[in-house]
């Protein structure tokens, strides 16, 4: 072979040997990908157990609580829920039974609770509740919640209860027909009150209907507040208004004057039972909270057709305000179960579902405003408005040692009538 004949022989075997070994230019290597991280795991709903302990029992109130806890079993529905209800009004059964339970280190998952006083003065301060400031800055509540009931619930720089409404105490309930065939209208004042009473026990028919002991101190607040009016009535908490001066003399008459239009058997009469009476027609009017209209519905009357209301009398104005609310105890049971209710109780949902049954106004300021009926929508309008005072009764006036003070006394002068003797009491009850 030729060396030429070689050469080209080599050449095309170099060439060969490199198209095989090389298969071609070599191909560029793809980007290493970092692993995508993983979103982080949704906390796992609740389940298990949850007692909601409260004092709900009557008509309106117990069909208000069951339609809230629909929406809560709804979004949670692993949890199973324990309704325990212990009856009597104003809750002043239920307290005895909560106090005797917190004492013990059994607490409930929730309970209800009057907010401010009633709350703060019995466990906050007793270290019993965990606070739930937390709550209102993750839902955003610090800016659906009036400031002054936020103020309320607060203490030490923390909020410790979720308020689920409104209440108003200040409200007369009237049958309208028993008013229509006498040709009356509601009283505006005091004395005009008296005068429909006359009126109305002329005919036969009780003028007002009572029920049991702390009824008596709700009338009794409210004549306070008819009488004195808004400033004066709230400097009774403050120590501004003097309970032995003669203005709170007249309040005490007047309450005097009112219990002799009452039902005699007024002591044996739960608050619901005592708004019966007027359902019946046996008593033309009630004084009571905006409860009495759950209880009305619940009855089939429907507001501005079979009863009336208008601010007990002298109050015009002014709205007695009271709030229920449920907090968080310190080694509550379940205690993710208790946030997610708390969460549905502070939720616009949650409060539309509960009030327009329960007959109280919502706390969440964004509500839907149609859901409320002729009766709460002027509520409503009547506590964007009018001066707001604390109650008494529901917890929100005074300490509870000193609210005890005072029913105590309103029931010792219920039986004697001796008004000078229960300014004495009221006055040492304030430490005056």
């Amino acid at each position: 072979m030729s060396r030429k004949v070689f050469s080209f022989v080599t050449l095309v075997l170099v060439a060969a040997l490199l198209v095989v070994s090389c298969g071609g230019p070599a191909p560029t290597e793809a980007p290493t990908e970092e692993p995508e991280e993983a979103p982080p795991e949704a906390p796992a709903a609740p389940g298990g157990e949850l007692e909601i302990f409260s004092w709900w029992t009557a008509g309106g109130e117990a069909e208000g609580l069951e339609a809230m806890l629909e929406i809560f079993q709804g979004q949670y529905p692993d949890v199973e829920i324990i309704n325990a209800t212990v009856a009597g009004g104003a809750g002043v059964d239920a307290r005895a039974v909560l106090a005797t339970r917190m004492q013990g280190g059994d607490p409930p998952g929730s309970f209800q609770v009057h907010a401010g006083h009633e709350l703060i003065d019995t466990y906050v301060v007793a270290d019993q509740m965990e606070p739930v400031t937390f709550l209102y800055e993750e839902e955003g509540w610090l800016d659906v919640y009036p400031p002054d009931l936020i103020d309320i619930l607060s203490y030490e720089g923390d909020v410790w209860s979720v308020p689920v409404n409104i209440h108003r105490a200040n409200v007369l309930w009237y049958n309208t027909a028993v008013f229509e065939e006498n040709g009356l209208e509601p009283p505006g004042t005091m004395e005009e009150f008296f005068e429909v009473a006359e009126a109305l026990e002329a005919v036969g028919v009780i003028p007002l209907s009572l029920g049991e002991s702390w009824t008596e101190v709700h009338l009794f607040e409210t004549v306070l507040l008819g009488t004195l009016g808004p400033d004066a009535y709230a400097g009774l908490w403050t120590g501004a208004t003097d309970w032995g001066s003669a203005e709170v003399k007249e309040a005490l008459d007047n309450f005097d004057r009112t219990l002799d239009y009452v039902n005699e058997d007024y002591a044996a009469l739960s608050w619901d039972q005592a708004t019966q009476l007027v359902i019946d027609g046996t008593a033309a009017m009630n004084i009571m909270g905006d409860w009495a209209e759950g209880y009305f519905k619940a009855q089939g009357w429907t507001p501005g057709v079979e009863f009336g209301w208008a601010p007990s009398p002298g109050s015009g104005g002014s709205f007695d305000a009271l709030s229920d609310s449920f907090g968080l105890p310190k080694g509550a049971p379940n205690r993710d179960a208790v946030v997610a209710w708390l969460k549905v109780c502070g939720s616009k949902e949650g409060q539309d579902a509960f009030n327009p049954i329960k007959g109280s106004i919502p706390a969440h300021t964004g509500a839907d405003r149609s859901l409320y009926d002729e009766y709460l929508q002027s509520a409503l309008d009547d506590f964007a408005q009018d001066a707001i005072v604390p109650s008494l009764m529901h917890g929100a006036a005074a300490s509870p040692s000193w609210q005890q003070d005072v029913i105590d006394a309103v029931g010792l002068f219920v039986g004697s009538r001796d008004v000078d003797a229960f300014q004495d009491a009221l006055s040492a009850a304030a430490g005056m």
